[in-house]
């Protein structure tokens, strides 16, 4: 069974800084791509942030250069450095991560997700 448990949310002023973490542990054989969604409450789950195996990168077209996405493989980790926070960016962030727990076996997983609110 693998698990993604996420850390780091909390409450940060505007122009404020958050990192947060999503360690994944289990039977894990392979972790492909990892990622960071939000949703905000009455909107749709977004993309925020993606990293490939090779560590290649994507963004929404929101973030402009405030975030950044990396991991640890070695920790099974992935880390989202989130810096000039905005109230629009308060929502729930939650981990992803596509994993094989054998040569055979892949599938997407999620984090319980994790509140952050940027507000004064």
């Amino acid at each position: 069974q693998v698990q993604l448990v996420e850390s780091g949310g909390g409450l940060v002023l505007p122009g404020g800084s958050l990192r947060l973490s999503c360690a994944a542990s289990g039977t894990i054989f392979r972790i492909s791509a990892m990622g960071w969604y939000r949703q905000a409450p009455g909107k749709q789950r977004e993309v925020v942030a993606v990293i490939s195996s090779g560590e290649v990168t994507n963004y929404g077209d929101f973030v402009k250069g405030r975030f950044t996405i990396s991991r640890d493989n070695a920790k099974n980790t992935v880390y989202l450095q989130m810096n000039s926070l905005k109230p629009e960016d308060t929502a729930v962030y939650y981990c992803n991560a596509v994993i094989s727990t054998s040569p055979i076996a892949t599938q997407w997983y999620w984090g319980q997700g994790t509140q952050v609110t940027v507000s004064s």
